[in-house]
């Protein structure tokens, strides 16, 4: 299949004038900012710890405590709240996450993840903000659950968010 060369019409709003747009070399571009990306110094931290961790057998020992107490956790759930053993598994995996988390090779790890995936993000948001200020970006905290299909609000007009 032949990519076909795009060009933007001098008729759309904040077009200067028609510019080829062949995906192409949009996507040598964009394949370019990966491998910047990946020798920079933030990814080479993150490949650094994310290879101490896979190595730490202190980490792997209490992985494998963690995910027993999410399985517990997870006989539990399937019955709510009324469960007898509930909240003592739901403690345990907070437990467990904890002792894990507080671990030096862990703690750096998740450092390093998380200030990759904010240069990733912030990054996106640029790349969609030079394409329009109203494209929606994700937030970047994969712990939110916002917007249409997750079951929070958004503001894109639908009318199928509340």
């Amino acid at each position: 299949m032949a990519v076909m060369p795009h060009t933007l019409p001098a008729a759309m709003p904040g077009a200067q004038e028609a510019v080829p747009a062949d995906l192409t070399e949009l996507l040598s571009r964009a394949y370019s900012l990966g491998d910047l990306i990946k020798r920079s110094a933030m990814a080479d931290e993150y490949a650094y710890w994310k290879q101490i961790v896979s190595r730490d057998d202190e980490a792997k020992r209490i992985a494998r405590r963690l995910a027993a107490a999410k399985d517990k956790f997870a006989e539990c759930e399937r019955f709510g709240r009324f469960h007898p053993d509930y909240n003592e598994a739901l403690d345990r995996v907070y437990a467990v996450q904890a002792e894990l988390d507080g671990l030096e090779s862990v703690s750096h790890f998740k450092t390093a993840e998380r200030e990759l995936d904010e240069l990733l993000h912030e990054i996106s948001f640029a790349v969609a903000r030079a394409v329009s200020e109203t494209i929606k970006v994700p937030d970047g905290d994969p712990g939110s659950a916002k917007g249409c299909g997750n079951g929070g609000s958004c503001s894109c007009g639908s009318g199928g968010c509340s």
